[in-house]
């Protein structure tokens, strides 16, 4: 199961932590799993590529796990872009349910 964090203060993101695989099929042909790297992967490219704000991400060489943290308050932006990725991950969840993925909030 994927276990998909979002680190919030107040309305503010602080970051978000994607772990596990969903094991909704076999490797390859797990469209849940795609979905979610695909969401994460496009939405880090963009706050990196169409906003000036900084982030620290890790990743697992063998995929599995994405960390994504804001050091600072985002900008407008990054927080809309931030809003759409929360919003397909909660659409994944609704679509696929808890048994493949979970979508948590924690306040920081």
């Amino acid at each position: 199961m994927i276990t998909f964090t979002v680190w919030k203060s107040g309305h503010q993101h602080r970051g978000f932590l994607s772990e596990g695989h969903a094991e909704y099929a076999e490797e390859g042909a797990d469209i849940v799993c795609a979905a979610v790297s695909a969401l994460t992967l496009n939405a880090v490219n963009s706050i990196e590529a169409f906003t000036d704000d900084p982030f620290q991400a890790e990743q697992a060489e063998d995929g599995g796990y994405l960390k994504v943290t804001f050091p600072e308050p985002l900008s407008a932006k990054a927080s809309l872009l931030m809003d759409s990725l929360v919003f397909g991950i909660q659409n994944i969840e609704t679509e696929y349910g808890n048994d493949y993925i979970t979508l948590l909030f924690r306040e920081v």
